[in-house]
């Protein structure tokens, strides 16, 4: 498609004059997914520092019917914040401040372009704690963590940001701003329209700021890193943890010894951190008041695990320094794996029961379609979300491997739907997963959210292409 210059024109007179680029250098970070597997083009890249600027924004984009994509910090997985079509790229870069932090109502306003990291700092500095925690929280931002519905490593405790969501300011498709930035934990007016945005990925409208809810500050952390012989050994040990800590774990993650080897193999800095290595590996992170003896609980269950052969081996973080070196094992999967060479993606969830079971059959249904695939499984084990990666063959072309991509997704997800579980937990749908919402979900389903997208964005201008089939 192509932008007419008297629309481009008004667009940059709506932004002001440090609103706007159409230098193609300037863009091209920002039209290009991190992975390198999607790309786009725009002939002009929108940077608003205002609510009231991205409402003009809209307003002309309403008008004139020009399509526009909506972007925060160009982390996401799927596609779903790159402009395919040439169309206008909204970013919200610009739109970065935390407004107010409200300590004692426990909750603070932060505009969409505010980076995860520094919202994170800004509830710290008030001594309290924002949960939200995902491996690119250096660089995505709040905007694009409400927009997809962000999870991470601590939904187990805190849920994901849906949960976390108080009240948002949203700019409509024709540029109407919808002010519920309320800071209220209980409010039964009606219908709650903030969650209709959470999770939309900018298809129904532009979030600008957010209320979230922040949560004391941890006295006291435990952090443990096990070997246990399969998945459902990881999913016995944790139970016994959740019961020992009285429902105080904030974190586990599940990986697979190849996904290990990977790491120590790729990523400087980095040490194996048992005496012997195990076929699977569990990372739990439990967080209470000071005078609760974390430690000490955790000791007697994986002790008794132990005697039971729940247990191969366990170390405990004896500092700050530990605990990040642990952390590190796990955070650092993507880009190990990525050194590694080609893989394909899977973030589906399921029932944590039947986990054990998804993954034995899942790996003899993906290694018999592609014989010396090495699936990678990690994840967020104590919500059942499992990244269900598969690297390449060793000598294996890549361009030929990665062409298998929608055949394998066949395999896993519709394996995950027969189990009662979803093809995307986290990372949302964007473009990756289009098809999928037309193979499982419902048609009642998909007929609503086609009537709100009509309701909200008749003209069909914000993210098209995106998200419904």
């Amino acid at each position: 498609m192509s932008v007419p210059p008297q629309v481009i024109e008004r667009l940059k007179a709506a932004a002001g004059p440090k609103g706007y680029t159409d230098d193609p250098h300037e863009i091209a970070p920002h039209v290009e997914e991190w992975r390198g597997k999607f790309h786009g083009h725009t002939p002009l890249m929108l940077k608003p520092s205002s609510t009231a600027e991205v409402s003009a924004v809209l307003s002309i984009c309403h008008e004139t019917g020009t399509p526009v994509v909506p972007q925060g910090g160009n982390t996401g997985l799927v596609g779903g914040q790159i402009p395919f079509a040439g169309e206008v790229l909204l970013s919200l870069s610009r739109m970065n401040r935390v407004r107010h932090v409200d300590a004692a109502g426990a909750y603070l306003v932060a505009e969409a372009g505010a980076i995860l990291a520094d919202v994170q700092a800004a509830a710290e500095g008030a001594g309290l704690l924002f949960p939200l925690r995902i491996a690119s929280e250096g660089s995505c931002t709040i905007g694009g963590n409400l927009s997809t519905n962000a999870g991470g490593e601590n939904v187990l405790r805190y849920g994901t940001a849906r949960d976390l969501a108080l009240g948002l300011q949203v700019v409509l498709a024709d540029g109407t701003v919808l002010d519920m930035l309320r800071t209220l934990h209980k409010d039964n007016t009606g219908y709650d329209l903030k969650q209709l945005f959470i999770g939309a990925e900018g298809t129904l409208g532009v979030v600008t700021a957010a209320a979230l809810s922040l949560f004391p500050k941890p006295e006291n952390t435990v952090t443990v890193f096990a070997g246990v012989s399969d998945p459902a050994a990881a999913i016995a040990l944790l139970s016994r943890l959740q019961a020992a800590s009285g429902g105080l774990i904030s974190a586990c993650e599940v990986i697979a010894r190849f996904g290990l080897d990977l790491v120590l193999a790729h990523i400087p800095g980095t040490a194996h951190p048992l005496r012997s290595h195990a076929p699977w590996y569990l990372l739990v992170e439990a967080t209470g008041p000071a005078r609760f003896d974390l430690r000490g609980a955790f000791e007697d269950r994986l002790s008794r695990a132990a005697d039971d052969g729940l247990v191969a081996d366990a170390v405990f973080a004896a500092s700050e320094a530990q605990r990040a070196a642990l952390w590190k094992l796990r955070e650092s999967l993507s880009e190990a794996q990525k050194k590694e060479g080609a893989s394909i993606k899977h973030d589906i969830s399921l029932p944590v029961a039947r986990i054990p079971e998804f993954l034995e059959k899942a790996t003899a249904a993906v290694t018999a379609k592609i014989p010396g695939a090495r699936p990678c499984p990690f994840g967020h084990l104590g919500d059942g979300n499992i990244h269900f990666n598969i690297s390449a063959p060793r000598g294996a072309d890549a361009a030929a491997f990665l062409a298998q991509w929608e055949a394998m997704a066949h395999i896993v997800h519709d394996m995950v739907h027969a189990m009662g579980g979803s093809y995307s937990a986290e990372h949302g749908i964007g473009v990756l997963k289009r098809a999928d919402m037309a193979r499982y979900k419902s048609r009642p389903e998909l007929d609503l959210m086609r009537a709100l997208k009509r309701t909200l964005d008749p003209k069909n201008i914000l993210n098209p292409g995106k998200l419904l089939p």
